[in-house]
């Protein structure tokens, strides 16, 4: 995939519009987890360090093209000032007479950052007189935020048409981590696939069963698939309009000779509640009043030995009800055991909101090979599709 880096790019002197995805959890008013913020630094760091007049343009939540106060980025440009150790000042809107006086005072080697850009229901549009107010502030555009590479938005096709366009180091990492899995992944090959719903990932599924030589299922996913094999859940939280597919997915895997781990033994709740009620059984016959809520013992045993070969692993979605820590011990182990086989070598990429806080709660995040910053677009990537985000920077680059 030919794409224009900024390696390649001679920034000096110029202004150059980034993209970053700081659409970061806020609480009282301040970051509760900067990991997306300290992924773009190098990329920033870079420019600053080129002599670069840095412009940064991010969203933060969903305000449907209304300004929210409890949305805006200051707490953003504090937490990014004080990672970076040099004062990020913030725009108080992304477009206006105010934000081009701030431009044009940009000097070398300096960075602003504008305003949430969902502020204005144009961005989401891609509306053509939004993008070309905002390629008015450059002369140079970067891509680093994959988060968003899954979305046709003005600031992640409509700029990038109209300026010289480069992907960032982020962006590029997580196009050669991903694309790796795709095109080259060293064998054994696992794919771990939790979360709610087999409708959300059939496709991811359907493209990694002729590329995976095993694969993992839990959460609601796997409850799915438990009434496909004509197991009882209970209350539990499934599918029923997708069990036939899930019975697809299954007939497929045996034909290509996928093996397939669906949980042996689980925990069940009264409630899906923290204070609930729980207990541990077999993942046979659910009583009707009970929830499955996590994966238990036995089956974290057979996924640590099913993986105690692989080299290659890919996770995707918790195994449990994650945000219930009583019911968070099985997708904390599965990270425990898939940053054991990283140090051994093996190549883990992770993504998705739950699997990465479950690595980052406990401290492996350096034992991962690559956690990528875009749950929806990494699974997007992994079911084939093109990416606006970066068809548009592959077309720049065939242009150039």
């Amino acid at each position: 995939m030919k794409i224009q880096s900024i390696r390649d790019a001679d920034v000096t002197g110029q202004r150059v519009f980034v993209r970053v995805d700081f659409n970061v959890p806020l609480a009282d008013g301040k970051v509760t987890d900067d990991s997306r913020i300290r992924a773009a630094i190098p990329t920033i760091q870079h420019l600053l360090n080129q002599g670069a007049r840095v412009i940064l343009a991010s969203h933060l939540g969903r305000p449907d093209g209304r300004v929210q106060d409890g949305l805006r980025l200051r707490p953003v440009a504090a937490r990014l000032s004080q990672l970076m150790r040099r004062s990020v000042p913030v725009t108080g809107d992304a477009l206006g007479v105010g934000t081009s006086d701030a431009v044009k005072r940009l000097r070398a080697g300096e960075v602003l950052l504008l305003e949430n850009l969902r502020f204005h229901a144009a961005e989401e549009k891609n509306d053509p007189e939004f993008a070309a107010a905002l390629a008015s502030y450059a002369d140079v555009y970067v891509n680093d935020a994959f988060g968003t590479a899954h979305r046709a938005h003005a600031s992640t096709v409509g700029v990038p048409m109209l300026l010289p366009a480069y992907a960032g180091f982020l962006m590029e990492r997580e196009i050669e981590m991903l694309s790796n899995l795709v095109e080259s992944p060293k064998h054994p090959f696992a794919a771990i696939v939790g979360g709610a719903k087999v409708s959300d990932k059939l496709r991811v599924l359907d493209n990694l069963l002729a590329r995976v030589d095993l694969m993992i299922l839990g959460g609601g996913i796997a409850n799915t698939f438990l009434l496909a094999m004509g197991k009882t859940i209970g209350k539990s939280l499934a599918e029923h309009d997708m069990v036939d597919e899930a019975r697809r997915v299954l007939a497929d895997a045996e034909k290509r000779g996928v093996r397939i781990i669906l949980p042996v033994d689980v925990i069940v709740a009264k409630e899906v509640t923290r204070g609930t009620e729980y207990k541990t059984l077999l993942a046979e016959k659910i009583p009707a009043s009970w929830h499955i809520v996590d994966i238990a013992k036995d089956t974290i045993e057979l996924i640590e030995g099913a993986l105690a070969d692989v080299k290659t692993a890919f996770w995707n979605g918790p195994l449990g009800v994650f945000e219930i820590p009583s019911f968070a011990h099985g997708t904390k182990a599965v990270a425990r055991v898939l940053a054991e086989r990283a140090q051994a070598g093996a190549t883990v990429v992770a993504g998705g909101g739950d699997s990465v806080a479950a690595i980052q709660q406990q401290g492996l995040a350096s034992a991962f090979t690559h956690i990528s910053t875009g749950g929806g677009a990494s699974l997007e990537f992994l079911e084939g599709r093109e990416l606006p985000g970066i068809a548009v920077l592959r077309d720049r680059a065939a242009v150039a």
